[in-house]
């Protein structure tokens, strides 16, 4: 599998990321032992994860896998620290609440140090630049090789990695922030993007099929098993069931068939090529799902298919988020 650079750092990592979020909830240790080999298998090596994802139970099977299955010094260990269980405050970027997450994440993990740690979301309480004192501690300290952020908006990306950038050698560059992308939501395109380009960060898109809608499973009603059929995931993939939803999946589903390939692969070669991106996160409920995600690793779209997907899915820009010359 190709290897990309994270944003202007010297991190490479493979262009398709294996994502755990069902991990220790719906994916038990066997299934993710399949995922992981057959992901290690296909030359992939970006395995995301948080400290809250299955409750902990995400790191802790990857923890298991290390070494046992796959060999730690094979894979870009990458995990996320700031979000909270609590209803008052989804989000803590303390520097003392971060640096013990990192702490209990490296125990579940099973390691000393991981390649990519990501703080999870902008905390609005905290001052930034405590929350990103962090990261530069983290990396100084051996137990984090890079940094990252998700889901901060373009102005808090922009003021995140232009402070970072304000003392080189004393602050850790960030390499990346990781946002939903797909054809079903191209927002980051107004402004986080832009920022990424501009100031070196990379893109990690997550949910790159549009919470599994752009597989066309759901063009004939929800088949039981999906994760829209869920109680729990089932609001999760509703706001991509509108009609305007229906006309991109009915396009990539077209898309599809002219090329003799199936809608995930067009979806995921959309997102995995677009400027900026450094590795779409692809999530599998078992390693038949993730193998046919990984085989999208032949296809490049031709130029027409990528502008027509362009055209059908487009995102209204409008006054401020484009050249006022323009409009």
């Amino acid at each position: 599998m190709e290897q990309r650079h994270l944003g202007r750092t010297g991190l490479r990592a493979s262009r398709i990321g294996l994502g755990t979020l069902t991990w220790g909830r719906h994916t038990d240790e066997h299934d993710a032992a399949d995922q992981l080999k057959a992901f290690w298998d296909a030359g992939g090596t970006l395995v995301d994860t948080a400290d809250v994802y299955g409750g902990g139970e995400a790191e802790y099977l990857l923890g298991r896998l290390l070494d046992n299955l796959v060999p730690r010094q094979d894979l870009v260990v990458a995990t996320k620290a700031g979000s909270v269980p609590d209803p008052y405050r989804r989000f803590d970027g303390s520097r003392g609440h971060l640096l013990a997450a990192l702490d209990a994440s490296l125990r579940r993990l099973g390691t000393d140090y991981v390649d990519l740690w990501q703080i999870h979301a902008f905390d609005p309480v905290t001052p930034l630049e405590e929350t990103l004192q962090a990261l530069d501690l983290a990396v100084s300290s051996g137990r984090v090789r890079y940094a990252g952020v998700s889901n901060f908006s373009g102005w808090q990306l922009a003021k995140a990695a232009t402070w970072q950038l304000a003392a080189p050698g004393l602050r850790t560059r960030l390499a990346c922030t990781q946002m939903e992308y797909s054809l079903l939501q191209r927002g980051v395109e107004r402004e986080v993007l832009p920022a990424a380009l501009d100031l070196g960060v990379g893109l990690l898109p997550s949910s790159p099929l549009g919470r599994g809608v752009l597989t066309g499973k759901y063009r004939t009603g929800t088949p039981s098993g999906s994760r829209g059929a869920s109680e729990q995931l089932a609001p999760f993939v509703e706001p991509y069931l509108d009609e305007a939803a229906g006309r991109i999946v009915d396009a990539v589903a077209t898309a599809a068939d002219g090329l003799a390939t199936t809608p995930l692969q067009v979806a995921l070669a959309w997102v995995r090529d677009r400027p900026g991106v450094v590795a779409p996160i692809v999530g599998a409920r078992n390693a038949q799902q993730l193998t046919e995600a990984l085989s999208v690793e032949a296809l490049s779209l031709p130029d027409e298919i990528c502008q027509a997907l362009d055209d059908v899915s487009a995102p209204v820009h409008r006054y401020p988020d484009q050249d006022w010359s323009t409009l």
